[in-house]
């Protein structure tokens, strides 16, 4: 496994990465979980930034400046919320974590922390979401040597997941 995956419990909001992502809603404009952490840790400013993008897709991601947190900026992506298995929700979170890190890349980042996308309200199973997850950073990593990917987990069981499969992936 590439040293450049790590899982943490942690919070997000207080890590001193380039970008952090956010599991937003399609909206942008704040919610539960994570997404309302990040929202009044960043202060008002993020809300009005968010405001004038008018929302994002299931699958896909936005950046913004970071505000009030330590990061310097917030992806925002879109989680599927899960319906079983059957309505392209592994694609659409697949597809969340290679827009955020695409983004990254463009933006010339070298350090990004995801949350445990669509496992909270969203009910994403643990042990599938973290199997895309730590997939999608891996080979990216491999192909962006110099990209530092950390999963901020909220949990002691999103992180002893998290580090389970990333120690099948050695």
């Amino acid at each position: 496994m590439s040293s450049n995956l790590n899982a943490l419990r942690a919070d997000i909001t207080t890590l001193a990465v380039d970008a952090i992502v956010n599991a937003a809603n399609e909206s942008l404009l704040g919610g539960g979980g994570v997404d309302g952490a990040i929202h009044r840790a960043a202060g008002p400013e993020l809300l009005a930034e968010c405001r004038t993008l008018g929302g994002c897709p299931t699958g896909q991601a936005t950046l913004t400046r970071a505000y009030r947190l330590p990061a310097r900026h917030v992806i925002h992506t879109v989680g599927p919320v899960w319906r079983g298995g059957r309505h392209g929700e592994p694609a659409l979170l697949t597809s969340c974590y290679r827009a955020s890190l695409a983004l990254a890349l463009q933006h010339g980042l070298d350090s990004i922390a995801f949350p445990a996308i669509s496992c909270g309200a969203y009910a994403y199973p643990i042990a599938e979401a973290t199997r895309i997850a730590i997939m999608e950073c891996h080979r990216f990593v491999l192909q962006h040597p110099v990209m530092q990917v950390s999963f901020a987990l909220y949990s002691d069981e999103l992180l002893t997941a998290y580090q389970q499969q990333l120690g099948r992936q050695k």
